[in-house]
């Protein structure tokens, strides 16, 4: 079973931004942490742009993979999401790219999902993808596991919801008003959408309010005693090009723009093309989309 979450390493991303206590009382238990999740990644595409300079406090961007790994199979990211922070404005725009978004599979010659980009040529071909999808450069990437997911929230010591549509998921019944939930409970209540009159997009709010609440439970006082699990989660779970000194930087330079989250949304159509599933995206609202974050990273917009 697919386990979707939007933006599980946008959460890992924003403690950085809020939670910079951390960085400074458990220095060296974060730098070891950071060190273990590192991996630079080598791409074959030239690259037209080098990655901004976060010490500059020049806009970037980040592409987050959420990776369903099994043994033996490399996985598909069923789960891309691009942050693009720019901390002139102090903002961040996060856009969550369907998986079944029908595009050029950069470097494989072919049209097709876009999370199998990342199931035919690992993190350097979704970042190359993606790259060329949104017409964008993209800096940075973090992936996660997402069974790491639920380690995550168990290690804040579970969140807090409010639920205004009662449904049930899985092994679980959710019912209307507040509700606390563990690792497996937030997995489940983030992945119903069927049942949902709102689709996808009702699945995105509940997503975006999981995100939230872990967030402010990693970055309260409360949660220190907890650090030691938080970090463990992380680097069992999560993958990145980000250096602690670069991570370092965006605490530094970026924390405000953490305070201010917008997610646009990427419409498609979904269509059957040779039995196959797709959601095909227009030209003109792919360029809609192009333009707002070519405007947020503060880059040149075609005429």
């Amino acid at each position: 079973m697919r386990k979707l979450l939007k933006l599980l390493g946008f959460v890992f991303l924003c403690m950085l931004m809020v939670g910079g206590v951390y960085g400074f009382k458990f220095y060296h238990s974060f730098k070891d942490t950071v060190e273990t999740i590192h991996e630079p990644v080598e791409r074959e595409q030239p690259q037209e742009e080098e990655p901004a300079v976060l010490t500059k406090r020049e806009p970037f961007s980040v592409l987050m993979l959420g990776v369903d790994e099994r043994e033996g199979d490399q996985g598909r990211s069923d789960t891309m999401i691009v942050l693009t922070i720019n901390p002139n404005n102090d903002s961040v725009k996060m856009l969550s790219i369907p998986r079944d978004t029908r595009t050029e599979i950069v470097g494989s010659g072919t049209e097709d999902k876009i999370n199998h980009a990342y199931a035919f040529g690992g993190v350097p071909m979704a970042m190359d993808t993606v790259e060329n999808f949104l017409d964008i450069p993209i800096d940075y990437y973090v992936q996660v596991n997402m069974e790491g997911f639920k380690e995550l929230v168990n290690a804040v010591g579970g969140i807090t919801v409010q639920n205004d549509l009662p449904f049930t998921s899985g092994d679980f019944n959710f019912p209307m008003g507040e509700l606390h939930l563990n690792g497996d409970k937030a997995l489940s209540y983030s992945r119903m959408r069927y049942d949902d009159p709102n689709g996808d997009f009702g699945r995105q709010e509940r997503q975006r309010e999981i995100i939230q609440a872990v967030i402010k439970e990693g970055a309260s006082l409360s949660s220190l005693s907890k650090f030691p699990e938080i970090l463990e989660a992380v680097g069992s779970n999560v993958k990145t090009n980000l250096t602690f000194e670069q991570m370092v930087d965006i605490q530094k330079n970026y924390k405000d723009a953490g305070k201010n989250i917008e997610q646009l949304v990427l419409n498609s159509q979904g269509t059957i093309i040779d039995n196959i599933y797709y959601g095909l995206v227009t030209i003109a609202e792919q360029k809609r989309i192009q333009d707002e974050l070519k405007s947020q990273l503060e880059v040149q917009t075609d005429s």
